[in-house]
C-alpha cells in the first residue's frame, strides 16, 4: 500500500498549508539553517546537508571554474541534490545579482544599466527585459535575482548611481515594477504556473539619500564617501522620497526585499525595527522576507553575537553571511537558547522564506533545465538589448546637423579606448564584480557598429589615442576627415569603489577631445558613463553630444543611433552638472535650475 503523499509535498494543497505542515516538522537546527546563506567558494558540498543551509549566492564574479551555461548548472544543481538529500529535503535558493542581464555568465545577454533604462523611460522594455534575464537565469538553475535596484540617487557622486533608474520617485517605481513583474512571470505558453524567477528589491531604505563624506567604510585601503553612509532627513521626507517603490512592489507581488547598508540618522537599516517590522511588515504587508546585504549585519555591532541577535530582532530573516556562516549559525542558536531571540520570531523567518521557495516552484523543479540553453545570449535576447541601447542614449547636443552622420561619408575618424571596448561599455557587474575593460563576453563594440553602418565607399579610421597627424593627404598635409567621433568612457566600478569626489573628465579625456577636433570638419562626442560628468568646457568644441551611458553587450545599437536609422528621444534621468561645486544637484534641491542639463532634456531627430 502506498504511503500517504506528505502536504508539504503535495503541489494541490495550498501554499500556506504547505508551509504550516513543513514548518511543522522542522527542527531548530534546521529552521536556522533556513535563515542562512553562504557563498559558493565559502562552503562545501557535504556542509549543505549537515548545516541545513537554506541558501548559496554567488558575488560578482562569483563564477565556476568553466563559465558556461554547462558549468553554471551543473556548480548550482550540486548544491541542490545536496540540499534534497537532507532529511526534509528541502531545496536551496540560489541568488545572484542580475542586474543587467545574467552578466556573470560569460556570453549571457548585457543590457544596459538601469541609468540608461532610465533614459528610455519605457514599462513594456522593462518587462521583456526582466523576463529575459529570467529566462537565461533559469538557464543555469537560478530562480532568485537579487534585482531591481529601486534606489533613488539624491548624489551622482555615488558609485551606485548607475543602479539607479534615475532621481525621480515617479520614474523608478515606473520602470522598476515592470521589471520585477516580468522577472516573475513565465512567458506565455510555459508549463511553469509560480513565479518565475524571484526579484529583490533594494536595498531598503534611503540608500540613495546618504550624505556625502558620512561613510565609515573602508575596503582594500579604498575609504568610501556616500556608499553605506548616512540618510539625513526627516521621516516624511524619506517616506515621500523612497518609499513608493517598494509599496508598488509589493503590491505586484515581490516575495524577497533587501535591506540597505546605509543608516538613518545613524542607526543601521539592518536593526532598525521601526522601518524593517513596523514599515516594511506592518504597515506596507510585505509578507515575503527580508535578505541583508554581504556581510552588513557585521556592521550593527562590533560584538558579532549581539550583531545577530539585534539585526534578527529588527527584522531580517536571512542573512548573507558569505564567509563564516558557521559563527552565525552559532550565534543565531546561542540567541534561541538564552531567550533573546523569540521562538516566534524564528518561525516568522522561516515561514516567510519556505513560501517564497514554494511560490517560485523550487519544491516541484529544483534543478536546471538544460533545454534552455539555446536561450542564453541568443538573438532575439540580443535584439532586444540593441533596441534598449538605442531608447536609452540621450541627444544632448546637435549643431549644424552632424546627427545623423550620412552613411556614405567619406572618412570617419574614431577615438578613445571606449569605442571598442566592450568592458568599457558594459561597466561594473559584467563578468566580474568590479567589471573590467576589454573583450570580457561577446557582442559588439560601438567602432564594430560604426563600421557595418557605414556604405562600403566609406573609409573608417580608428585610433585610440586620438593621434591621426600620420594620416596625410597627396598634399602631404594631414588629412580632415569629415566626421570625427570620440568615446570618453569612465573606468568600470562598484559600490563605494565608484564613489567620487570629483566628476570633472580627466586630463587625458579633454587632451583627446580637443586632439581630434583639430583632425575633423565635425565632431561628435559620445559619453560613456554612470552618471553625468562635468565637460562644460569642452562643449564649444563638440558639434555634437550623446550621453549613452553604460549600454552593454549590444554596442551596435550607438551606431544605429548615429546613422539615423531610428530617431533619438532618450530623456536624461539626472540633471547633468554643468560644475563640480553644484553637487549634489537634482530636481529635489533648490539648485536644479542651474544645470548644464536639465532632468528630462533630450533633443529629437
Amino acid at each position: 500500500m502506498n504511503e500517504p503523499t506528505l502536504t508539504y509535498k503535495d503541489p494541490s494543497q495550498s501554499i500556506d498549508l504547505r508551509v504550516d505542515d513543513l514548518l511543522a516538522r522542522m527542527t531548530m537546527e534546521e529552521k536556522i539553517g533556513q535563515m542562512t546563506q553562504v557563498e559558493k567558494n565559502s562552503v562545501k558540498l557535504e556542509e549543505i546537508g549537515k548545516f541545513f543551509v537554506g541558501s548559496v549566492l554567488s558575488g560578482g564574479g562569483g563564477s565556476p571554474p568553466e563559465n558556461t551555461v554547462e558549468g553554471w548548472a551543473e556548480m548550482v544543481d550540486s548544491f541542490q541534490r545536496a540540499a534534497l538529500g537532507t532529511r526534509l529535503g528541502i531545496p536551496i535558493i540560489y541568488g545572484v545579482d542580475a542586474v543587467h542581464g545574467h552578466t556573470n555568465l560569460r556570453g549571457a545577454t548585457v543590457f544596459p544599466h538601469n541609468i540608461g533604462l532610465g533614459a528610455a523611460n519605457d514599462p513594456d522594455l522593462m518587462f521583456a527585459i526582466g523576463q529575459a534575464t529570467a529566462v537565461e537565469m533559469l538557464a543555469t538553475g537560478i530562480p532568485w535575482n537579487f534585482a531591481p535596484a529601486v534606489s533613488i540617487p539624491q548624489d551622482i557622486r555615488w558609485g551606485r548611481t548607475f543602479e539607479g533608474y534615475g532621481e525621480d520617485t515617479d520614474l523608478v517605481t515606473r520602470l522598476a515594477i515592470p521589471y520585477l513583474q516580468g522577472l516573475q512571470t513565465p512567458p506565455e505558453g510555459w508549463p511553469k504556473d509560480e513565479i518565475l524567477v524571484l526579484g529583490t528589491p533594494k536595498h531598503y531604505l534611503g540608500d540613495g539619500g546618504t550624505v556625502f563624506g558620512s561613510s565609515t567604510t573602508v575596503i582594500e585601503q579604498q575609504r568610501y564617501l556616500l556608499d553605506q553612509g548616512d540618510t539625513r532627513m526627516g521621516e516624511e521626507t524619506l517616506r515621500t522620497l523612497f518609499l513608493p517603490p517598494y509599496e508598488a512592489a509589493i503590491e505586484a507581488g515581490a516575495l524577497s526585499i533587501m535591506a540597505s547598508f546605509n543608516s538613518w540618522h545613524g542607526e543601521k537599516l539592518h536593526a532598525h525595527p521601526y522601518l524593517l517590522t513596523e514599515v516594511l511588515k506592518g504597515e506596507l504587508g510585505f509578507g515575503g522576507f527580508i535578505i541583508s546585504d554581504w556581510e552588513a549585519v557585521n556592521q550593527v555591532s562590533d560584538d558579532y553575537y549581539t550583531a545577530v541577535v539585534e539585526s534578527i530582532n529588527a527584522g531580517i530573516d536571512m542573512v548573507m553571511t558569505p564567509y563564516d556562516y558557521q559563527a552565525f549559525i552559532v550565534a543565531l542558536t546561542r540567541g534561541v537558547e538564552e531567550g533573546r531571540v523569540s521562538t516566534l520570531r524564528i518561525d516568522d523567518a522561516v515561514r516567510r522564506i519556505l513560501k517564497a521557495k514554494f511560490s517560485v516552484g523550487l519544491f516541484e523543479s529544483p534543478l536546471s533545465n538544460p533545454t534552455l540553453k539555446e536561450v542564453v545570449g541568443s538573438k532575439d535576447h540580443r535584439e532586444l538589448a540593441r533596441q534598449a541601447v538605442r531608447k536609452s542614449l540621450v541627444l544632448l547636443k546637435n549643431e549644424n546637423q552632424t546627427i545623423p552622420i550620412e552613411k556614405e561619408t567619406p572618412l570617419i575618424i574614431v577615438a578613445g579606448e571606449g569605442a571598442d571596448n566592450i568592458g568599457l561599455q558594459s561597466g561594473g557587474w559584467t563578468i566580474e564584480w568590479m567589471g573590467k575593460s576589454g573583450p570580457i563576453t561577446p557582442g559588439t563594440t560601438i567602432l564594430e557598429g560604426i563600421r557595418t553602418a557605414v556604405s562600403p565607399d566609406a573609409i573608417v579610421n580608428y585610433e585610440s589615442s586620438g593621434r591621426f597627424e600620420r594620416n596625410v593627404g597627396e598634399n602631404g598635409k594631414p588629412m580632415i576627415a569629415d566626421v570625427g567621433i570620440v568615446v570618453i568612457s569612465e573606468e568600470p566600478y562598484v559600490e563605494g569603489f565608484g564613489d567620487r569626489a570629483n566628476l570633472t573628465l580627466s586630463g587625458e579625456d579633454v587632451d583627446l577631445i580637443a586632439r581630434v577636433r583639430k583632425h575633423c570638419q565635425k565632431l561628435i562626442v559620445i559619453i560613456i558613463s554612470g552618471r553625468p560628468l562635468v565637460l562644460t568646457d569642452q562643449l564649444p568644441l563638440m558639434d555634437a553630444l550623446v550621453a549613452a551611458w553604460l549600454p552593454g553587450s549590444e554596442g551596435a545599437g550607438v551606431a544605429d543611433m548615429l546613422f539615423g536609422d531610428y530617431p533619438f528621444n532618450g530623456r536624461l534621468p539626472f540633471t547633468w552638472l554643468r560644475t563640480n561645486d553644484q553637487l549634489p544637484l537634482n530636481i529635489n534641491n533648490s539648485k536644479s535650475d542651474q544645470s548644464l542639463f536639465s532632468f528630462g532634456f533630450g533633443l529629437e531627430t
